[in-house]
């Protein structure tokens, strides 16, 4: 039983950012001290990070679910939460993260490479970060958001110079068993090598990576075989090397034909198009494999194809092959595009852009989606009435309730704000002030006021009395009226 994975699905999750706390300090002699409570620490992040002693993804066939740790609650005494602890993944080089429509996320290639496939929520704010001039004692603080989950595939691509191709028992395993210190599982039986099989190879100053693909056979790019499980390991490549078994015991089978099979699934796997090609005649040291490789060669030449006769159980052949080879890579390497300096393109905002939309969904419904209001609603907790006052003061200063206007929301429409699987849906009721502001100011307590004389605080209650009955005239007005 093979451990080699190359394809694996994963369900990653960050970290839930902590809440913040809602804390009073007290003592004695100082019953209220003021608010006090910490922020809530951020989740931690789920990074892939390239490590060069990994070279399978068998570690996330066996254990496809992966969560990063949450943030820690804020606690009293401006003491804020522990932040969580990044879940760093080890993959290996050549790894192509995808998402579950087939997406590319990121490619990773070089060892430290790094993606951050799941961000870690914000910690909520506590009651102490929230407290202003006019907001001196909130009774409430903000909810962590929690972190991003996603399913992510992994597809494993190998990362290698050189790439063989070819028949079953064409001799591929054997061939960079001797080219390279590698050492693959050799048998006289189709289908020995179940995984891709990589080694190092050294010709003078030249030294390259190659790699041999096995389970190629006609309608491989279909699914027979194990092709369409490895093709994909020979997109890396930038030299293809046919290896063509000479001294086959299938009567219906000639050296010709096979390269010709193997060109035909190379091109319905398709991108392979623009690799130079070389053709290694192995097993010629059998009589009969010398003499067919000297029937074919002309034909094989008249293509414009390199031809090596080679055999890996002599070893004739072999230096000539792999010095070709080390020239074509360099090659391949110097016509690659000098990577240029990353370019920071700066988009500033336009100046009327408000950060949110609103738009009628159906009669009746309107939906708000933009970051900060989606944000505000997943830190908000709508048991605390103060709270949910709070979030109405700040989408009021953003703007909502005025678009809503525009776009003729009536008292008592629906307003979705979020996506369809996660709105917060509520009545709307048009207000100029809100609501909780009719019992005074939200989030102060008079109890941290100076004491105020006589007079003071009787034109206090006259002007206190006069909003309310400001207030009683608006609420009987429909705007839509008259």
């Amino acid at each position: 039983m093979t451990t080699f994975v190359d394809r694996v699905e994963l369900h990653v999750a960050a970290g839930n950012g902590g809440h913040g706390c809602a804390s009073v300090h007290r003592e004695k002699f100082k019953p209220l001290g003021g608010p006090d409570g910490g922020n809530g620490g951020r989740g931690g992040d789920v990074v892939f990070v390239v490590d060069p002693d990994v070279t399978t993804l068998l570690d996330y066939h066996h254990s496809p679910h992966r969560k990063a740790t949450n943030g820690r609650p804020g606690e009293g005494g401006h003491r804020s939460g522990q932040d969580g602890k990044d879940l760093v993944l080890p993959v290996p080089d050549g790894t192509v993260v995808l998402d579950r429509n087939g997406e590319v996320l990121a490619d990773m290639v070089g060892a430290g490479t790094t993606f951050i496939a799941g961000r870690g929520g914000r910690g909520g704010l506590g009651n102490a970060a929230l407290a202003s001039a006019r907001r001196k004692a909130p009774g409430f603080a903000l909810l962590g958001e929690p972190g991003e989950a996603r399913d992510v595939v992994l597809e494993l691509k190998t990362v290698a110079d050189v790439a063989l191709v070819g028949y079953p028992s064409a001799g591929k395993s054997s061939l960079i068993s001797v080219l390279s210190a590698a050492k693959p599982k050799i048998a006289d039986y189709p289908f020995t090598t179940l995984v891709p099989n990589l080694g190092v190879v050294t010709a003078g100053a030249g030294v390259y990576t190659i790699a041999d693909v096995p389970g190629l056979i006609p309608g491989a790019s279909e699914g027979r075989g194990l092709g369409l499980e490895f093709l994909r390991h020979v997109e890396r490549c930038s030299v293809l090397v046919h290896v063509l078994d000479c001294a086959t015991l299938e009567t219906d089978r000639d050296p010709v034909s096979d390269l010709d099979v193997i060109e035909a699934e190379l091109a319905r796997y398709g991108g392979l198009e623009d690799r130079p090609r070389v053709v290694v005649l192995n097993k010629t040291d059998i009589p009969e494999g010398k003499d067919l490789a000297d029937i074919i060669r002309p034909d094989l030449e008249a293509r414009g194809l390199p031809v090596f006769e080679v055999s890996a159980v002599s070893r004739q052949g072999l230096k000539e092959l792999s010095y070709a080879l080390a020239g074509l890579v360099d090659e391949a390497r110097a016509a690659r595009p000098v990577e240029q300096a990353t370019r920071v393109v700066i988009r500033p905002k336009a100046v009327d852009d408000t950060g949110f939309t609103v738009t009628r969904v159906e009669e009746g419904l309107f939906r708000v989606r933009g970051e900060k209001p989606e944000r505000w609603v997943r830190q908000t907790d709508f048991n605390n009435d103060e709270a949910v006052g709070y979030l109405a003061d700040r989408l009021a200063r953003l703007g909502v309730e005025d678009e809503l206007l525009k776009a003729g929301a009536r008292e008592g429409d629906g307003v979705a704000i979020g996506d369809e699987e996660n709105a917060v849906v509520f009545d709307w009721e048009p207000t100029m002030v809100s609501g909780a502001e009719m019992l005074g100011r939200r989030g102060e307590d008079h109890r941290f006021e100076a004491p105020r004389p006589a007079a003071q605080r009787r034109r206090d209650r006259e002007a206190e009395r006069a909003e309310r009955e400001a207030m009683d005239e608006y609420q009987g007005f429909d705007p839509f009226e008259g």
